[in-house]
């Protein structure tokens, strides 16, 4: 005659869904975590330490690239700082961490 609303069969005490799509449910939230997981979360991780790797290794004579977009050449190495000579006789004193790219000359140019 009619359908009776799903809130009403769950009043009368009648299962509206049972176990089976409970696990259905959680089954997608694990399903997205795995696929944020995968697309977004491991490669942003790996980046991550790749760049603190190539920061670590950074020695003298490297071209370094700074968060604010000075480029210069490595003259001096410390612990948590690098001397960097931006022009010739201009030094600046840089925190490694906010060195953005470093380019210790060893690739080859485009042109030959």
């Amino acid at each position: 005659m009619f359908a009776t609303p799903a809130f009403a069969q769950a009043a009368a005490g009648t299962p509206a869904g049972g176990a089976g799509s409970t696990i259905f449910f959680i089954g997608q939230f694990v399903l997205i975590g795995l696929i944020f997981w995968f697309l977004i979360i491991r490669p942003q991780q790996k980046r991550a330490k790749d760049h603190q790797a190539l920061i670590a290794a950074v020695k003298r004579g490297d071209q370094v690239v700074t968060s604010g977009g000075i480029v210069g050449k490595v003259t001096k190495v410390e612990d948590r700082m690098v001397e960097v000579e931006i022009a010739t006789g201009v030094k600046v004193r840089v925190i490694k961490s906010t060195l953005t790219d470093v380019d210790n000359g060893t690739a080859k140019p485009a042109n030959d």
